[in-house]
């Protein structure tokens, strides 16, 4: 359904989130954002400009969607109005691949949540319907958890930061990149690599602490499911803005211990000030609101992360030219 907006009035960004009239020969990707409210927008404009960034000479066309079960506010669903569609019509989408965000959880098994069913329902949807689905941030544990049983082990502390990844196994995902790069990653919970492989998932890097970052499953005929535990899609602000949240949710009583600051992520003048500023109470998180606002940041995953989806949106145009010329052929052989 074409938004209220006319072309003149909306932004670069806003144009490709609406695409045009179905082009066969484009990439059709559909992001499924389960993110909160007061993530929602960000996590949306984040992918679309990676995405634009990364095409090339691609036409790569984005489509949004949202599951029922995630509940939202008057605002966030009047925003979305035009611009969403339920996740139950992906079926009929024609959507060459998927990408599937995280979702807010209070802290219980997953498998309570209001959106599970529906989420799940998509998981199995996209294994035998898309040509490869990429799972970001709590989404990846999510995901194996329902196709595997692999639950996530909860950190002594949250992990917050830019890392380092080392690859361990050579995989096009990786063309042109170096062996080592940056990932923002902001997560409570890893996902154990034995249980991973056990289950015959291909771990692709680790961070320096061993734990797994990126990862994949391809059975037989099925789409490809890549993994990212992290965020490399985070833009320059949003480790920022996480920080800000947890302090306050500490300040509230609903999280221990207090945050730390995010790691390799603020020049050290910066950092200084935060530990400075405390953050013990609200006076502190006025501190520190301010000294992030005017932050710079070490920015330094970006050059990685569009190479990455660069690489990931080729692969999905090769699988999808093969499928058509398949498909054309058995057509003349039918003929």
């Amino acid at each position: 359904m074409p938004h209220a907006l006319g072309l003149d009035t909306m932004s670069r960004v806003e144009h490709f989130l609406l695409g045009g009239r179905h082009n066969r020969a484009a990439i059709h990707v559909g992001l499924v954002n389960n993110m909160p409210d007061a993530d929602l927008r960000a996590t949306e404009l984040q992918f679309a400009k990676l995405l634009k960034e990364s095409a090339g000479a691609l036409d790569v066309r984005l489509r949004l969607f949202s599951l029922r079960g995630i509940a939202r506010g008057e605002q966030a669903r009047s925003r979305m109005d035009g611009f969403y569609d339920d996740a139950a019509f992906l079926q009929a989408a024609n959507i060459d691949a998927l990408i599937v965000t995280g979702a807010a959880c209070d802290g219980s098994d997953m498998r309570q949540q209001p959106y599970w069913p529906e989420l799940t329902q998509m998981i199995d949807w996209a294994e035998t319907s898309t040509l490869s689905t990429l799972f970001s941030g709590q989404a990846a544990q999510a995901a194996v958890l329902h196709l595997d049983g692999i639950a996530p082990r909860p950190l002594a502390r949250k992990m917050s930061g830019v890392f380092g990844t080392m690859r361990v196994e050579d995989d096009p995902l990786f063309f042109s990149l170096s062996l080592t790069m940056p990932v923002p990653h902001s997560r409570a919970h890893d996902i154990a690599e034995a249980e991973l492989s056990a289950k015959g998932y291909r771990v692709l890097s680790r961070l320096a602490n061993g734990q797994v970052d990126t990862f994949t499953r391809e059975p037989a005929g099925h789409s490809r499911f890549v993994f990212l535990p992290g965020h490399p899609e985070y833009d320059r602000g949003t480790l920022g803005r996480d920080d800000l949240r947890d302090m306050d949710l500490f300040l509230s009583g609903k999280i221990a211990p207090a945050p730390a600051i995010p790691e390799n992520y603020f020049d050290r003048a910066t950092e200084n000030r935060l530990a400075e500023a405390g953050t013990g109470d609200s006076a502190a998180l006025a501190r520190a609101t301010e000294i992030i606002a005017g932050a710079l940041t070490l920015q330094s995953w970006r050059l990685h992360t569009g190479r990455l989806f660069a690489n990931w949106l080729t692969l999905v145009a090769a699988a999808k030219a093969r499928r058509t010329s398949s498909r054309s052929v058995h057509t003349r052989k039918c003929a």
